[in-house]
């Protein structure tokens, strides 16, 4: 098992601030700070999604193939927040987006041609 955090606060205070990875302080609502939310709230999706569409792969052998593609991806979305946490450092690379993009033109060429959008909540 990795490292783990054996509490989750520091008593400290924290004047509004939280702190990089590298010692910098910047503001809580600063645009970093914001995407590693986004990205977190992301993986959490992925991770829902995941876990649902593992229920279902017993009825639709097709689901492999996408838990196949989305589940690196929830480990790189991980990644990504620590290379947001972490100014100087680098976690993702060319290969995975060439990986992602590859699966992304395979499943394109099996839509055909975009003809419209549904909106969240439509059917």
């Amino acid at each position: 098992m990795g490292f783990r955090l054996s509490k989750i606060y520091t008593r400290t205070g924290d004047k509004g601030e939280t702190g990089l990875c590298d010692g910098r302080r910047v503001p809580k609502d600063h645009p970093r700070i914001e995407a590693i939310g986004e990205v977190d709230s992301l993986n959490s999706q992925v991770g829902v999604l995941l876990a649902g569409l593992d229920a279902e792969r017993g009825k639709f052998p097709g689901l492999n193939e996408v838990i196949e593609v989305l589940a690196p991806c929830q480990h790189r979305l991980f990644d990504l927040g620590g290379e947001l946490a972490m100014p100087e450092y680098q976690a993702l690379n060319a290969a995975e987006i060439e990986r992602l993009e590859a699966a992304i033109d395979v499943w394109n060429e099996e839509l055909g041609p975009l003809e419209n959008f549904i909106l969240p909540g439509g059917s």
